[in-house]
């Protein structure tokens, strides 16, 4: 198997640390869960559902362990602004470990619903806040660290010359002036925060005792560095997540572990590219913030989202539209009914050693341990269904390539097999800021002002909605 490495900038051959056990570990950096899950989420985590599932139909034993960022994460990278779970409780009204419950479990419900295995090991980061600890202590006896009064411990990345390898990027190489950070005290701009005091009247809900401070909480990155080690040992095979943690999330990751363990902390990095909606990065203040919800509310199912991640490569920026959605949908309910006539029609036992069959699986299962090529898996599989077959190897090999696509064809009948989605829609079944806006401009159209309905309406258009102005309110229905 080959697998693209952002710590050597190339495709490789993956050998696992124990290829002779046929074991692999990983580690996945898992949600903060201060706010819903969104598509975006959701793409990452398929791609790293297929690259375990891929592994396993190699023969590995993979152990899979992902974390759940509760405490910690702060809103900058620059180690100032507020710890995203301080921010999410405001937000809610609720406290940080009623909201840290909240969206943990909607991630989980989005995961389950995606079709996304279940890691071996789920960590919250509020649960190893001791081995956390630790490890800035043991960074701090090896002199790594150094202490901002009032602010927090430190790590000091001058003194690691291989800082940055992961990004290409030598901080080592810039001004004193152009390295100096927001934090006043920080020696440069690359230094981080391994370990957090509570500030004058900030009253956090998230706090314990430290050495240094009565009141104080851990640095973001240092919880996945503990919990790696402590789950999965000093090495690991892989290490994944977002293109955009590699400069500075997954770069202290490396400069703290390895400081800590003196030995190289992961074998391979795989990174993930970014999910635009309508070409734009997701905002909720454009109205294209989605979440499976939103997804399931039109009509689609979560199986047409999977397939239409899997027709990009995860390291390639993926662009989603409603359009596109929906073209994958009729793709999904087309493989569905392919499935079940095949299944209905199959012989008893398939025809053995059959050449061409043999060579439809050699390229599915090729592709995709070409560094995860999903879109040419799949190009392979739609082939292999208009090919002249019998429908018995057809079956055969169209659940053998599904137990990687994930896509649940197994379970799938006559019964229960989904509708097409509706293209109307009711005003309950928009998100509440879209309703907010239909209402706002019902309002504008009695007052005949017609330049604010049709801004509306434009915003409505680039949601997947399409407005159709009545006598009496206007009608919805999906583009």
């Amino acid at each position: 198997m080959k697998l693209y490495n952002t710590l050597s900038k190339k495709v490789e051959e993956f050998k696992a640390l124990q290829e002779d056990l046929k074991q692999v570990k990983i580690y996945a950096c898992g949600p903060t869960v201060y706010d819903y899950t969104h598509i975006g989420h959701l793409r990452k985590y398929v791609m790293d559902d297929i690259l375990v599932r891929v592994l396993r139909h190699l023969g590995y034993e993979v152990k899979h362990v992902q974390n759940i960022t509760d405490v910690g994460h702060l809103a900058s990278d620059a180690d100032e602004g507020e710890d995203k779970m301080e921010k999410g409780a405001r937000k809610y009204g609720q406290t940080a470990w009623e909201v840290a419950k909240k969206f943990e479990a909607y991630f989980w419900y989005s995961m389950d619903l995606m079709g996304v295995a279940r890691p071996t090991l789920s960590c919250r980061a509020t649960e190893h806040i001791q081995s956390q600890l630790e490890m800035v202590l043991d960074l701090e006896k090896k002199g790594f660290t150094y202490l901002i009064e009032g602010d927090g411990v430190y790590f000091d990345t001058s003194k690691l010359k291989s800082y940055g390898e992961l990004s290409g990027h030598d901080p080592r190489q810039a001004t004193r002036e152009s390295r100096l950070g927001e934090v006043t005290g920080k020696r440069n701009q690359s230094d981080f925060a391994l370990w957090k005091f509570e500030k004058a009247g900030e009253n956090r809900q998230m706090v314990w005792p430290s050495p240094w401070h009565s009141r104080s909480f851990p640095g973001w990155h240092i919880e996945c560095s503990a919990m790696s080690i402590e789950h999965l040992g000093e090495q690991l095979d892989i290490h994944t997540g977002g293109i955009d943690h590699i400069a500075v999330h997954h770069a202290n990751e490396i400069a703290q572990s390895e400081t800590f363990t003196d030995k190289p902390f992961a074998k391979f990095w795989v990174h993930h590219n970014f999910l635009r909606v309508d070409g734009e990065k997701m905002s909720k203040s454009l109205g294209n913030f989605y979440t499976i919800d939103d997804v399931l509310k039109k009509g689609f199912v979560p199986q047409a989202l999977r397939l239409l991640f899997l027709q990009s490569h995860y390291r390639s920026e993926q662009n989603f539209t409603w359009s596109s959605l929906q073209a994958s949908q009729s793709a999904w309910h087309k493989l569905l009914q392919l499935y079940l006539e095949i299944k209905n029609h199959r012989l008893t036992s398939p025809e053995e050693n059959n050449e061409q069959a043999q060579k439809f699986s050699h390229d599915f299962f090729q592709a995709l341990e070409n560094n995860l090529g999903t879109a040419e898996a799949l190009a392979v599989m739609w082939q292999m269904l208009k090919s002249n077959l019998d429908n018995a190897w057809k079956y055969r090999l169209l659940l053998e390539f599904d137990r990687v696509l994930g896509l649940g064809l197994a379970s799938v009948t006559e019964s229960n097999l989904p509708v097409e989605q509706k293209s109307k829609f009711q005003l309950e079944d928009l998100s509440v800021e879209l309703q907010e806006l239909f209402a706002e401009r019902e309002k504008a159209r009695q007052n005949k002002d017609f330049a604010k309905s049709d801004a509306i309406r434009q915003q409505f258009t680039k949601a997947g909605y399409k407005l159709i102005d009545q006598a009496g309110t206007a009608s919805i229905e999906l583009l």
